[in-house]
């Protein structure tokens, strides 16, 4: 009899741990949030790097998330619907751009909010874009030479 309970005590242990690692992730990567928001739509010449559920930072402090990401057959550009928090009001000349960690750090989607007087709406797209910068095709331009 002891040597089961052993097992069940151990069993309910993993158990809990492993849902409070679900739990934590969950916290941590803001979808558990049921967070109010509102979507807004960037075209990007270039989405590399990212995919639904990459940051959106203003000012280095996430204010929410790619929550969409397709190719427009029309265009050829990527089309990303950003969510962002009810609490950020943004002008409606801020600029969207692919923006990089580091060498070796993660890409991330950052907003420069514009100057304008009148602010953004759900559904509004971004006019300035910019997509991401490939650090391969810089060094090949750099060592080849290319101007």
């Amino acid at each position: 009899m002891g040597k089961q309970w052993a097992e069940v005590l151990t069993g309910t242990i993993v158990l809990v741990l492993a849902v409070s690692f679900v739990a934590f992730g969950l916290m941590r990567s803001g979808v558990s949030q049921g967070s109010g928001g509102y979507d807004l739509v960037a075209s990007f010449r270039s989405a590399e790097g990212i995919s639904v559920g990459t940051d959106v930072r203003l000012a280095g402090v996430k204010v929410g998330s790619i929550s969409r990401l397709d190719l427009n057959p029309d265009t050829f550009r990527a089309d990303a619907t950003v969510s962002v928090n009810d609490q950020i009001v943004l002008p409606d000349d801020s600029a969207i751009l692919v923006a990089s960690e580091g060498l070796l750090g993660g890409n991330f989607v950052e907003i420069l909010p514009g100057g304008s007087p009148f602010n953004m709406e759900p559904g509004d797209a971004f006019t300035d874009t910019q997509g991401a910068v490939s650090l391969i095709n810089l060094l090949l331009k750099f060592v080849g030479g290319d101007e």
